[in-house]
């Protein structure tokens, strides 16, 4: 290879890899270093000018061609064998760039020039125009993500991650200076492992940004910080704030984007700011974030990014204090957190706490905090005459939403009975979901109907979903289902667009889930919660609120683990407010019930005695209430729930037993009365079902399925009409129970065909789960396992010998007998009849060589704990 081969080489692929317009240039002057050429290259600061004029150098002196820097002299002849290269064009005079032009002139000339956009003479602009005649320049500017993964192969001698190339385009802005600095910086201190877009820069080339920024002149300096701390690139408060004409803005802007440090739309690019945030002195940022205040205050506009660089800066006074107050009003409507803060702040810079509490507590509710929340609307309900009547609306909003998510959904509905008896007041239409879910019927249609008559809200999307949300529920009691399912999911929608729904007792998409599981429309419950969820619908303060109406979804559709999945996330999420707790509590409850685990049953029943004694019964807790009643029956704990439960009964009867909310609860009542073989109350729950049965599918499926129950159990077993009510179930969304249904008519089945049919009916319903139906209460013929403490084991042990002759099916039986269970629940679990139970366990018995009883249970316990199963050890009892 010739010596411009080997410098072309190097030069392509070292210094200006990543850079497709300068290789360009140089692979040009590779091909012909001696044929003539003019060539413009334009770039800010950082492009890779001077890099590309080095690596052009390079190539000529290799070819044999003398290279030239300094502009020639006044009287200096041209020297045809010598290629003139100049950099920085933009800071030469007029006289420089004229005898630039009159070099170029000789047909023979080798001129490079290169120069930043900004300044630009009318000198420097015609020299450049003549030399990009027919070629145009050669414009250097950011690298692309393809650029800067080629600069990072290079540096870093591997192929860059994904991860790494989107961090460093993104902290640099592509400019091939910053990209190399940075990259070498991480390589240097071995920072490319704990990569993260909240990481900091490397603090070496956070100094050297530093002594590059503070190189730069004042005012360009003093331009980049505003640009920092949020000054817009309106001129007039640019010229303000900097202190400068505002005829010089424009320029100022140029200037400082030839610099490479600020992108030419104005941005400052983000390894500049970090290093502006670190290394200008803290009082000097103040000043000036001040005076930005201050500034935008006095023209009307948004203060909130200078505001944002205050809070915790001590600055005070009555005009820090507005420009807070204004900011947070800013943050509030974009329902942005930090509004909390910036309230926060204008109190401690001397704004009065009480004119600022209510939007202190609706900003308290954006993240969360409710005891903040209700503190402060309770400080305006303290005063009401001492403030506005906007605040005190809001302020009731706040307290009756917190309220409701404590499960004191009577105290929300006061509040909103006292407000509009205020002079300043009115009826709102937030009232009637907390009216109506406390059996205050014919209240809420009195507040319907003044709000429709009154002059109103203007139209504004929230004033819209909230009447959309109040008709909705009323449609639940006066309406149709569809009617109520149709006005809740508009009013989420409407809700998405605004994002404003923390002062709602409760979201829509919430009530809309609701109503969709009461009605067995599973597959509308999920839309409208998975859009809720993907939107953050409500913020923080719902957030586990839609993860626990999704984990209720998939455990009604029999996805046990994944509805344990959501349940987990909702608890990891923090503290559960009282009426979240009581639906977590029923979920842990139900998910045990339908798991056969008695000891997850009892472990969960604790939690839900305690969240129920702290949540009164209303209409949008009747779903958790009946899980935890037939919870209740399967450990005879029937007492306990029985007071809410008649709570429950009452207020459906105020509300004159709509079926919609009613059905599922006398679905529960009827499965607890099954469960504890209380024939006259299941009687009572299956005719109340069948009284309702013509308004709904749900409520015909469920009343089917009552009957057909009610008559197995007496023995009266209808194969084929069982099967019908079971598949009916699972087209309701109660999948669980259809197959519990089959399968529990198909052990009382007397004739083997329709038995096994019955059993492949709940396999079938149940193919798509992770869980067999749970078995039903304890009955007669339980296998009662001796307490380990006082079985002897064996010394000889036949079992361990035995373990590769038992089945797969026995290993599930001896698990199950060794939980406690009977004949008939292993075969209710496993979908297989008692006796066949009962025959695997003699089997088991023979082969394992146990002389008794408690033999037995010891080579089980043996054989289960080599075959790494865990079970309980002991043997509970219902």
């Amino acid at each position: 290879m010739t010596s411009a081969g080997k410098a072309e080489s190097q030069g392509s692929d070292g210094a200006l890899a990543g850079a497709p317009a300068a290789r360009r240039l140089y692979r040009e002057v590779a091909s012909s270093p001696a044929a003539p050429r003019r060539a413009v290259v334009v770039g800010p600061g950082g492009s890779g000018k001077s890099v590309l004029l080095g690596a052009l150098g390079a190539l000529y002196e290799a070819a044999g061609v003398a290279v030239r820097r300094e502009v020639p002299g006044p009287d200096e002849e041209f020297a045809p064998d010598v290629a003139l290269l100049v950099d920085d064009a933009h800071q030469l005079d007029d006289a420089s760039l004229e005898r630039v032009r009159a070099w170029s002139a000789a047909p023979e000339a080798r001129v490079v020039l290169a120069h930043r956009p900004w300044p630009r003479s009318g000198v420097l602009a015609s020299l450049a125009a003549e030399f990009g005649t027919g070629r145009g320049p050669v414009v250097l500017g950011p690298l692309d993500r393809p650029g800067v993964a080629a600069r990072a192969n290079l540096l870093l001698g591997e192929r860059p991650t994904a991860e790494l190339v989107d961090l460093v385009a993104e902290q640099t802005g592509g400019l091939p200076d910053l990209v190399d600095r940075l990259l070498v910086g991480l390589r240097d201190e071995r920072a490319l492992d704990r990569l993260g877009s909240a990481s900091e820069p490397p603090p070496a080339v956070i100094r050297q940004l530093g002594y590059e920024i503070d190189a730069q002149p004042v005012a360009v300096r003093e331009l980049l910080l505003g640009r920092t701390i949020g000054a817009p690139l309106d001129p007039e408060v640019l010229a303000r704030l900097l202190e400068v004409a505002p005829a010089a803005v424009g320029d100022l802007l140029d200037r400082a984007a030839a610099t490479g440090l600020m992108a030419p739309d104005g941005a400052v690019v983000p390894l500049v700011r970090h290093a502006l945030q670190r290394t200008v002195p803290a009082s000097h940022r103040v000043v000036l974030q001040r005076r930005l205040a201050e500034i935008q205050l006095d023209a009307g506009g948004s203060v909130l990014g200078a505001a944002r660089g205050l809070i915790g800066s001590g600055a005070t006074g009555t005009r820090v204090a507005a420009a807070f107050e204004r900011a947070g009003d800013e943050a509030l409507r974009e329902c942005m957190p930090v509004a909390a803060d910036l309230f926060d702040a204008a109190v401690d810079a001397g704004a009065p706490p009480l004119e600022l509490a209510a939007r202190r507590a609706e900003a308290a509710m954006l993240v969360g905090d409710l005891d903040a929340a209700l503190r402060r609307a309770d400080q305006v309900l303290a005063e009401p005459d001492a403030v506005d009547g906007e605040a005190t609306r809001r302020a009731v909003a706040v307290a009756a939403a917190v309220l409701a998510h404590r499960g004191m959904l009577s105290r929300s509905a006061e509040l909103y009975r006292w407000f509009a008896t205020r002079p300043s007041g009115g009826p709102s239409l937030l009232a009637v979901p907390a009216l109506i879910g406390i059996g205050a019927l014919d209240e809420a249609r009195e507040v319907l109907e003044a709000a429709s008559g009154g002059p109103g809200r203007p139209p504004t999307v929230l004033a819209g979903a909230e009447a959309l949300l109040a008709r909705g529920i009323h449609d639940t009691i006066a309406g149709t289902p569809t009617a109520a399912l149709s006005a809740l999911t508009r009013a989420a929608v409407l809700l998405e667009a605004s994002g404003r729904a923390a002062l709602l007792p409760d979201t829509p998409a919430a009530l809309a889930a609701l109503v969709a599981i009461h009605c067995g429309e599973l597959d509308v419950a999920q839309s409208v919660l998975g859009q809720a969820v993907a939107a953050e619908l409500g913020g923080r303060v719902v957030a586990a609120r839609h993860l626990l109406l999704q984990a209720l979804v998939a455990m009604h559709r029999g996805a046990s683990a994944q509805a344990r999945s959501l349940l987990q996330s909702a608890s990891d999420a923090g503290r559960l407010e009282p009426r979240d707790e009581l639906l977590a509590a029923a979920l842990e409850v139900g998910l045990a019930r339908r798991a056969g685990d008695l000891a997850g049953l009892l472990t969960g029943w604790r939690r839900a005695r305690e969240a129920i004694v702290r949540h009164p019964v209303d209409l949008y807790s009747l779903q958790p209430l009946g899980e935890l009643v037939v919870g209740a029956a399967r450990l005879n704990e029937q007492g306990w729930v029985q007071p809410y439960l008649d709570e429950a009964e009452a207020l459906l009867d105020r509300l004159g037993n709509p079926p919609l909310w009613a059905v599922a609860l006398h679905w529960s009542g009827l499965q607890a009365a099954i469960g504890s073989d209380a024939g006259a109350v299941a009687q009572r729950h299956a005719a109340a079902l069948d009284a309702m049965a013509p308004t709904s599918r749900y409520a015909t499926a469920v009343a089917t399925a009552g009957r057909e129950w009610l008559r197995s159990l007496s023995g009266d077993v209808d194969a084929e009409a069982v099967e019908a009510a079971a598949r009916g179930l699972h087209a309701a969304g109660l999948s669980w129970e259809g197959g519990r249904l089959a399968s529990q008519a198909a052990i009382r089945c007397r004739d083997r065909r329709s038995m096994n049919a019955l059993l492949g009916c709940a396999r079938a319903l149940q193919g798509g789960n992770e869980q067999a139906p749970a078995p039903a209460p304890a009955e007669s013929g339980r296998v009662a396992a001796p307490a380990r403490r006082t079985t002897k084991v064996p010394e000889q042990r036949p079992a361990a010998s035995a373990i590769g002759s038992i089945s797969g099916r026995e290993r599930e039986v001896a698990e199950l007998v060794l939980s406690g269970l009977t004949y008939k629940q292993i075969g209710e679990q496993l979908f297989i009849s008692a006796k066949t139970v009962e025959n695997h366990v003699a089997r088991m018995r023979q082969r394992l060589g146990s002389g008794s009883r408690g033999e037995l249970f010891a080579h089980l316990r043996m054989l289960v704990g080599e075959g790494g199963a865990t079970q309980s050890q002991s043997s509970p009892q219902s």
